[in-house]
């Protein structure tokens, strides 16, 4: 089955989506692009633009009806994912369900349907209130989490110590969340790892663990970037793919990409932090597609269209990624392109500017202040970090 001539639209013009645009236009897909007004760079890449808010789901579903579209996908960005799935069930397309959209957007839903469908998952309860807030921890047991239900990244979420500390953080739970709840979860110790998925026709066809590494800015952690695979024993993946089917089955994600954090507890369990029904942002396509030699967005692409993804690999090689971003910011003066294209050759790396000269680059607050990115094969992070330095000192901003 070829893609060539359908109508894919992808919600998101950011940078993030860009790729994902790019690979649909080169299978020979008409792209529709949903993004509210703003200088994004996805518009320039589409075939047709609609500068739609991605959480207004009437107004999509009604793009989409006057499309006529054949799929509609996104990647890197949860607000997006509701609209997706009420596109899907409408319009009969292949994709994620409105149920589970649901459930993989909304923290209390989400913890509700992991422990009812037997995910390792630390236990929760939905509180409206300080005092609920309160009462919900002293029955979980100090240290817990009270964190916001609509919102992603590190926005709304606390880690509290003591009964003192909850008012706080239920207040910054519900200065955030567009809901009238925030959820008190247990804390589980241990180390911090993603995994990247795919579930097709029920079936989970990939599973991989990978690193992450994050970065405090602003008072709010963000995520500079990752490496596949995690570095721990070699079971770990085994272990984590028996969760996500689990997973699976309790969530009704099906017939997407599959984004998801957990926990790797002192004993060798694992604990499953949250999932999101979309791939994984900070350049994770692009590791998958190294690690594993699958055109990962290509089979974004070929899912949102109607057709079952070919992800079956041989053999897997060690990736790793990293944002480049600047501390304070400046205008691009100057870009030594030659010097990239060196180190590029030099050390078989990717190097990919956002910007070019005369560009400003933004303070380092959050993911967006990025202004590109380096991959590369390989398990040394000192060395991935040397070159990294090397390629920041050929961007030079004042």
């Amino acid at each position: 089955m070829s893609v060539s001539g359908k109508k894919l639209m992808v919600l998101g013009a950011g940078v993030y989506q860009v790729p994902l645009i790019n690979k649909a236009r080169e299978l020979g897909a008409q792209v529709i692009v949903v993004s509210r007004a703003g200088d994004y760079p996805g518009f320039a890449r589409a075939d047709t633009v609609y500068e739609l808010d991605t959480t207004d789901v009437e107004g999509i579903l009604a793009a989409a009806r006057k499309e006529r579209i054949d799929g509609i996908t996104t990647t890197g960005t949860d607000v997006a994912v509701p609209a997706i799935g009420a596109v899907c069930d409408a319009l009969g397309l292949r994709g994620i369900s409105a149920a589970a959209a649901a459930r993989a957007t909304e923290k209390a839903a989400m913890k509700r349907a992991l422990l009812d469908g037997g995910v390792s998952t630390s236990p929760f309860e939905e509180v409206r209130s300080v005092d609920e807030a309160q009462r919900a921890a002293e029955r979980i047991g100090f240290p817990v989490m009270v964190k916001a239900c609509d919102v992603s990244g590190s926005r709304g979420i606390t880690k509290v110590l003591a009964r003192e500390g909850i008012a706080d953080a239920f207040e910054a739970a519900m200065a955030v969340t567009r809901t009238d709840h925030a959820i008190v979860e247990g804390f589980v110790s241990g180390l911090d790892f993603g995994f990247e998925a795919f579930a097709s026709d029920g079936h989970v066809e990939l599973c991989l663990t990978h690193d992450k590494y994050t970065r405090l800015a602003g008072g709010t952690t963000i995520s500079v970037g990752h490496a596949f695979p995690y570095r721990a024993d070699s079971s770990l993946n085994d272990r984590v793919l028996h969760e996500v089917e689990k997973i699976v089955q309790a969530t009704g994600l099906d017939n997407t990409a599959i984004d998801g954090d957990a926990i790797l507890m002192p004993d060798g369990g694992i604990s499953i932090i949250e999932v999101g029904g979309r791939c994984g942002a900070t350049c994770i396509p692009e590791l998958i597609s190294l690690h594993t030699g699958i055109d990962f967005y290509a089979q974004i692409v070929r899912n949102a269209l109607g057709e079952r993804p070919d992800l079956a690999y041989d053999a897997t090689v060690p990736s790793m990624a990293k944002l480049m971003f600047s501390q304070s910011g400046g205008k691009v003066l100057a870009i030594d392109k030659d010097r990239i294209d060196d180190i590029c050759r030099e050390h078989d790396a990717i190097v990919s500017l956002d910007v070019s000269v005369g560009d400003e680059v933004s303070p380092m607050r959050n993911g967006t202040n990025r202004y590109g990115h380096l991959i590369m094969k390989t398990a040394d992070e000192a060395y991935f970090d040397e070159v990294l330095h090397q390629v920041e000192a050929c961007v030079h901003l004042g």
